[in-house]
């Protein structure tokens, strides 16, 4: 596939049916900034390769990759778009079930489609991958021409492009695919010394619960450490693996991820993790996962064998914003969904999808509903703003009174 850019220059695209078949360097190039680095984690060609490796991503699970990539004339490799062609809308935290089920109704078949995201991972980074000096729309563009050409040519119901930055959004849209807002809650650094400077910024109420609740979470005796790199043992995955697969059986039936998966993580991207792991008696008891990027710290999941009070919070947010103040990361970023991560410091954001579906009736009935929602959660960001935990400017006697009983 060929397309022509603005300027008169060309771009080939080719087709992947494994990110193994591009070299790890080409990928990352694209992916990386200016400095070569990978700002996120999850778009590097080592964690999507561990993916399809350990065969949670594959056809056979409903994850069938066609990744996209760009060549100049020159065979340079200038630009990639993660891709795959979808058979279901599970693991994706854009939530489409609704269009799928009135695409059927009006006689449609909405699946298989394409999505353009980093499976099970509701994290926003970039789509596009443009190699630093690039021409990111005209790349954009011409990956996304070479997309839905795809589609057309397998006769596939749409494109999706999920959790992509507000740049590459504007883009997107000016290609024809329509933007769709959702919400996510994230913690940003305002530069403190550390925790309890975080929790001085906070209203008097809220400060309190969270000494409460950080108090009551150990009570029973519990030892918490944050683990990375090289102190990171087989011993360690095998535990977290244990509280993932019990937690997430019980939460949505069939965890997504698998031990190989982990283990591959381990063994190329060890210094981009950060296991948070809960010990009782001797043995690990809870752990979350969460992955580093230059940053930002990027919560991805929890699991436990034994419940107790506030245990969830602390390994999952409270651990988490004081590793980021220690090491002097922005932001964190707590996954998907949970209004009370508000009451814990972390604030509404919004989070964008783009879309373009192959029927044009069924687009401008898509059109219409998402110009509804998009005003809906853009007033439910701002209605969530005005309870923001932080203190107020101006004393306020009933949110910062004294503090002996805590």
């Amino acid at each position: 596939m060929t397309a022509a850019t603005d300027t008169g220059a060309t771009i080939t695209i080719r087709t992947l049916e494994r990110i193994a078949e591009l070299p790890a360097a080409d990928w990352d190039h694209c992916a990386g900034n200016a400095d070569g680095v990978v700002d996120n984690p999850f778009v590097t060609h080592a964690f999507l390769d561990a993916l399809e490796q350990s065969g949670c991503v594959s056809p056979r699970s409903g994850w069938q990759p066609v990744h996209l990539v760009a060549e100049n004339a020159g065979g340079d490799v200038i630009g990639c778009l993660p891709l795959y062609i979808k058979g279901h809308s599970q693991g994706e935290y854009i939530f489409d079930h609704g269009w799928a089920e009135a695409y059927a109704r009006a006689g449609g078949e909405y699946y298989p489609k394409l999505l353009s995201a980093v499976p099970f991972t509701p994290v926003t980074g970039p789509r596009f991958l443009v190699a630093p000096g690039g021409d990111g729309p005209a790349i954009a563009g011409a990956l996304l021409q070479a997309a839905r050409q795809l589609a057309a040519r397998y006769g596939l119901s749409s494109l999706h492009v999920n959790f992509v930055t507000g740049e590459q959004a504007d883009w997107a849209e000016a290609n024809g695919l329509l933007l769709r807002l959702g919400e996510q809650f994230h913690w940003q650094n305002d530069g403190y010394a550390d925790f309890e400077a975080f929790l001085t910024a906070l209203a008097s109420r809220k400060r309190k619960a969270i000494r409460k609740e950080r108090r009551e979470a150990v009570a029973a005796g519990i030892r918490i450490e944050c683990l990375s790199g090289e102190a990171l043992t087989d011993a360690h995955w095998d535990a977290f693996f244990d509280f993932y697969m019990d937690t997430g059986s019980r939460k949505w039936g069939r965890p997504y991820l698998n031990r190989d998966f982990f283990r591959r993580l381990q063994a190329t991207m060890a210094d981009r993790v950060m296991l948070v792991m809960a010990r009782r008696e001797g043995r690990w008891i809870a752990g979350a996962w969460n992955m580093l990027g230059r940053e930002a710290l990027y919560g991805r999941n929890w699991g436990c064998i034994e419940q107790h009070p506030f245990l969830h919070f602390e390994c999952c947010y409270y651990q988490a914003i004081d590793y980021a103040i220690r090491h002097g990361l922005q932001r964190v970023e707590a996954g998907a969904q949970g209004e009370h991560k508000l009451a814990r410091g972390y604030l509404p954001v919004p989070i964008r999808s783009v879309h373009w579906m192959a029927d044009p009736g069924f687009q401008a009935a898509v059109d219409r509903y998402l110009q509804q929602e998009r005003d809906y959660m853009t007033g439910m960001i701002d209605a969530l703003d005005q309870h923001s935990p932080f203190r107020q400017s101006g004393p306020n006697p009933e949110e910062d009174g004294p503090e002996e009983s805590e």
